[in-house]
């Protein structure tokens, strides 16, 4: 293994790898997925995209050298990290790639005190991982944009 594949997996004859080199990561996909097909940053624009990946943990999923999958990580490194934009291309679900990207991700940050992230539809996969719901006495509070990446121009026309 390079040194920025962290993890390999080998199952009915295909390789796949999880590798933390962002130069390897096809921005194209990453954007195509999240933009189209995700519910959660569609419409993200490209260059935000790209911004968040510049200042995130990153694991790219490949199968035989392709990219398949994708999830970031915002963290101090200290104590705290943020799991988000996880995904698994549709070809591939169904395998266990999801979870094998989880917990390769947990494995590699150990030590921190707290991971959290939001799912509306794979809570079984990441409690799988040792995930669980807030404890009853925790509240958790967010501020959220629905509209953010909508252009000044879009919302101008909206109006």
């Amino acid at each position: 293994m390079t040194e920025s594949v962290i993890a390999r997996h080998t199952v009915g004859g295909f390789t796949y790898e999880i590798d933390t080199a962002k130069d390897r990561l096809d921005i194209g996909l990453i954007h195509d997925f999240l933009s189209r097909c995700s519910h959660w940053a569609r419409g993200i624009p490209r260059e935000v995209l790209e911004r968040a990946v510049a200042n995130s943990l990153c694991f790219g999923l490949y199968c035989d050298g392709k990219q398949i999958g994708f999830a970031r990580v915002v963290t101090d490194e200290a104590t705290f990290a943020y799991v988000s934009d996880v995904f698994v291309v549709a070809e591939h679900r169904k395998g266990g790639l999801g979870q094998f990207l989880v917990e390769t991700i947990l494995a590699y940050k150990p030590g921190l005190r707290l991971w959290l992230l939001v799912t509306r539809d794979a809570a079984s996969l990441y409690r799988r991982c040792g995930f669980d719901d807030l404890a009853p006495d925790r509240i958790y509070l967010h501020r959220f944009d629905p509209d953010v990446y909508q252009t000044a121009a879009e919302r101008a026309a909206a109006d």
